[in-house]
């Protein structure tokens, strides 16, 4: 950890503001990497029963409930298998509130919500497939995913290539692990997601936890909100793993190992 910065705080200490008043309390979390074990094809993400219980007895119990990822909001939904939740899909291009049957799509998104997808269009295909690069189209924002490849360092070579195209031809890319996101120029990211999340709640101390490079922006609303009163109290809840940006670890109230540790964590909230 860096000179000067504090060390991250104990469960009990760093829980005790949301415990204490969980009706001014909001819960809010990354889904692959935090709840759901990052696995090699997506679509085989799950959560544990444990954690399900957990988030359906959070929902119940605080102001505010939300999962805040990459994957649609939908998708989110169907992983979770929670509908009294609120969910942030597409890193905040859109909202799928409690109970809704869809998801709205941010305003920022007003003429851009193609930009992303008709790019790839001109992707090679077969150069993709060759070098193991998987495209996944989630509306507005596109992916491209190297894990199941053969050669990591030419997928990711490949992936450079195609990131630095996009940006050439006004796109803006995020990278995470071992995932390349192509987003049109929008300022949307997590922490605009959090923040529209919390605007008009009653949510005074609020925890994010996340694992990787994107949910760094996350933390950073809170922290704003922190110093300029709309918050009392932040903890910023850091899930390491071997992949994850060192980041992560560097700027936690609270760090725990892995989806099985966050799970522990979730279940002192439930209560």
């Amino acid at each position: 950890m860096p000179e000067g910065t504090e060390k991250p705080l104990g469960v009990a200490a760093a829980l005790a503001p949301l415990l204490a008043d969980p009706g001014r309390a909001g819960v809010l979390l990354d889904l692959d990497g935090t709840l759901a074990p990052i696995v090699s094809r997506p679509e085989d993400a799950a959560i544990s029963g444990v954690v399900r219980a957990s988030l359906e007895a959070i929902a119940a119990r605080y102001a505010l409930a939300a999962i805040v990822t990459g994957r649609s909001a939908e998708v989110a939904r169907e992983i979770v298998g929670l509908d009294m939740l609120a969910y942030a899909g597409n890193h905040g291009f859109e909202l799928l509130g409690p109970g809704a049957t869809s998801a709205e799509p941010a305003e920022a998104l007003r003429g851009h919500a193609s930009t992303a997808s008709e790019f790839a269009a001109g992707l090679g295909a077969g150069e993709l497939e060759s070098a193991g690069v998987r495209i996944e189209d989630k509306g507005p924002i596109v992916a491209l995913h190297w894990r199941r490849a053969e050669d990591h360092v030419r997928a990711e070579q490949l992936v450079s290539r195609i990131g630095a195209d996009a940006e050439s031809a006004g796109l803006v890319t995020h990278g995470g692990r071992m995932v390349l996101e192509l987003r049109p120029r929008v300022a949307i990211d997590k922490g605009v997601a959090v923040a529209g999340l919390l605007d008009g709640s009653p949510v005074l101390a609020a925890l994010y936890a996340g694992d990787d490079l994107t949910d760094l922006d996350a933390f950073d609303e809170l922290e704003r909100r922190r110093d300029d009163g709309r918050l009392d109290s932040i903890v910023r809840v850091g899930v390491s793993s071997a992949e994850g940006p060192s980041a992560i670890a560097e700027r936690s109230d609270l760090l725990v190992a892995g989806p099985g540790e966050a799970a522990s964590l979730l279940m002192v909230l439930a209560g």
